[in-house]
């Protein structure tokens, strides 16, 4: 979950390196660190917190060479601290590495290397990797070829996840890089090349990409670029265009990127919509699937409990969602008789990608959902459809979380279609309704000045439940998730019956209660259940598009009326919106919550 930046060319690499760390501040943001070869020696500088400390640090004792490599951390092993900081060296000072990943069994060998009188100065995994690199590298010819066996060697003992930029002083023209588990891509310029863990990072210097694969190994010198896999066998890759403008990853004018992604989802919700969703499986093939699983983390399966209930209303099929990080572990009852469906923002959610290979050996035919081109997850899948939402910078999902919902809505028609499950006019009118929903989401917007005066009353809150039945029940978990990463209130979300049988306990005078209405059936019910806790002192807020019978609540803001599969689009607007201003009350980091991280590439 950290975020990594290189550089090889003929400009001085300090500044795009720390250019591209701010990029990637998003993954990872508890130390950050720097390394550049000049005249055959290897120079480090390292800070604790934010990039901004490392750029000052620079300003006061600058590297001025053109080729090097920049981390920024997110901890997994070791508190943040100059010492745990990346890159990391070996003994002898000869190679400095940068990693993203977690090495499973850095303790075996942390203690062969000690056996070898190796010393380690840092708490972290990482550490092991340069040492192991230095130990195979005093065993080959000092060449490059060496260089890169050495490599080579020492990846194929590393088990776990890992991105690896390698710098060594015998050669100061050359980076090496590795991966397993974990994103890198490589950008290509004239006579330069930029590496990153994300697009983003160096979107505004290049768009033509390389996507390297698991086990696979780049030896990257500014005019050339050669891949091998693990046995160090050559083999080429293509380069890709990316459609993306450098423009799509700044703020615009904006504050946080959090508003301006909040902002930005009618035009997202307009371009994924845009696509046609056409399933390459023929209608005997879908007929034979007995169930559905939606596999994904955190918000992604949210998105996913919406979508489970538009596919089984128009196609007739058992679906399950499951949490990813739980799936492989529990031996999932699925076979080739399965369509698992997995969905992450970035492609690179490290459970969501474990489960996938894993419904892959079990036969099962797998669907990826991703917002980036290219990801791990998509080239894992046997079919894939992207959300077309563009970068999204905060941590906070917000406009991949609703285009992610309507892409799943997409497939459920396409399923329904070739299963006859649905009338054609049933699916047309949906449809329509969809292609309503980004001028519906514009109308929510221009009422956001009322959302944040309720954020100015109710920002000192300290706990806050939500409320809602069927599929305002799902819902209700975005929106307390999204409370909880950027305000650090804490919240629960309880579908609206079950607050009898037990949380109801925790209701006191003036306590803090939503209530999300969209369901019209379920209405009267839910409307009770919020009378119950009414009764107990609570405060009340209602998020609603029914027309509501006379009421004591607090605060109504209604949205537009839509098909209910589609009014969790527009109901969590609301609260992207509320969570959003409660954070800026209290003046905090939104785009970057404490002790989280956009791209979560560890397990």
């Amino acid at each position: 979950m950290c975020g990594i930046v290189g550089y090889v060319g003929e400009k001085k690499c300090t500044p795009i390196l720390l250019n591209g760390l701010k990029n990637l501040e998003y993954r990872g943001y508890d130390s950050a660190g720097i390394a550049v070869l000049e005249k055959n020696s290897i120079q480090i500088r390292k800070a604790k917190g934010r990039v901004k400390n490392l750029e000052e640090l620079m300003q006061k004792d600058l590297c001025e060479g053109t080729i090097g490599i920049a981390h920024t951390r997110w901890a997994t092993h070791g508190k943040p601290s100059k010492e745990n900081a990346h890159p990391h060296e070996d003994n002898s000072h000869s190679f400095a590495l940068v990693h993203n990943g977690i090495i499973e069994n850095y303790k075996q060998l942390r203690r062969f290397l000690k056996e070898q009188d190796y010393t380690f100065y840092s708490e972290t995994d990482t550490e092991v990797i340069p040492n192991l690199i230095h130990y195979y590298y005093t065993k080959q010819e000092k060449t490059k070829k060496g260089f890169l066996q050495a490599v080579a060697l020492a990846c194929k003992k590393l088990e776990g996840s890992f991105a690896i930029l390698v710098l060594c002083k015998d050669f100061p023209k050359t980076i090496i890089l590795a991966r397993r588990n974990s994103p890198l891509v490589v950008g290509k310029g004239e006579n330069e090349y930029y590496i990153a863990s994300d697009m983003p990072a160096i979107l505004e210097y290049t768009r033509d990409f390389y996507f390297l694969e698991d086990n696979e190994i780049t030896l990257l010198e500014k005019d050339s670029i050669d891949f091998f896999d693990f046995d160090l066998d050559k083999h080429k890759k293509e380069l890709v265009h990316s459609g993306l403008n450098r423009h799509a990853s700044s703020k615009n004018g904006y504050q946080d990127f959090m508003l301006k992604e909040i902002e930005e989802q009618p035009q997202a919700i307009f371009e994924t919509l845009q696509k046609e969703i056409e399933l390459p499986l023929s209608r005997k093939e879908i007929s034979s699937f007995s169930q559905i699983y939606i596999v994904a983390c955190g918000t992604a399966m949210h998105a996913g409990l919406v979508g489970k209930t538009c596919i089984e209303s128009f196609c007739k099929i058992p679906t399950f969602v499951e949490i990813a990080s739980e799936f492989r572990y529990r031996n999932p009852l699925v076979d080739s008789d399965t369509l698992c469906i997995f969905i992450s923002q970035s492609g690179e959610t490290a459970d969501t990608i474990a489960a996938l290979k894993l419904a892959k050996q079990k036969g099962a035919k797998t669907i990826a959902i991703s917002n980036v081109m290219g990801s791990s997850l998509v080239r894992e899948a046997d079919m894939y459809f992207y959300t077309y939402a563009g970068p999204e910078i905060a941590v906070a999902s917000t406009k991949a979380y609703t285009s992610q919902v309507c892409l799943l809505c997409m497939i459920a028609i396409s399923l329904a279609k070739q299963l006859k499950t649905t009338s054609k006019n049933e699916l047309e009118s949906f449809k329509k309704e969809l292609l309503q929903l980004p001028q519906e989401i514009e109308s929510i917007l221009d009422n956001k000045d009322s959302i944040q005066l309720l954020a100015k009353q109710l920002y000192l809150e300290k706990d806050m439940f939500f409320l809602g039945r069927g599929i305002d029940y799902a819902t209700c978990l975005e929106a307390s998730l999204k409370l909880k990463e950027i305000s650090y209130i804490h919240s629960e979300a309880y579908p609206a019956g079950e607050l009898k049988h037990g949380p109801i306990a925790l209701i006191e005078s003036n306590t803090a209660v939503v209530g999300i209405l969209t369901e019209e059936t379920l209405l009267d019910k839910t409307i009770s259940n919020l009378q119950e806790v009414m009764a107990r002192g609570a405060k009340i807020f209602v998020v609603t598009n029914q027309v509501l019978p006379e009421n004591n609540f607090d605060f109504i803001f209604s949205v537009p009326k839509t098909n209910r599969f589609l009014s969790p689009i527009l109901s969590i607007v609301p609260f992207q919106l509320f969570s959003y201003y409660i954070a800026k009350e209290k003046d905090l980091d939104i785009d970057k919550p404490r002790n989280l991280a956009k791209s979560v590439t560890v397990e």
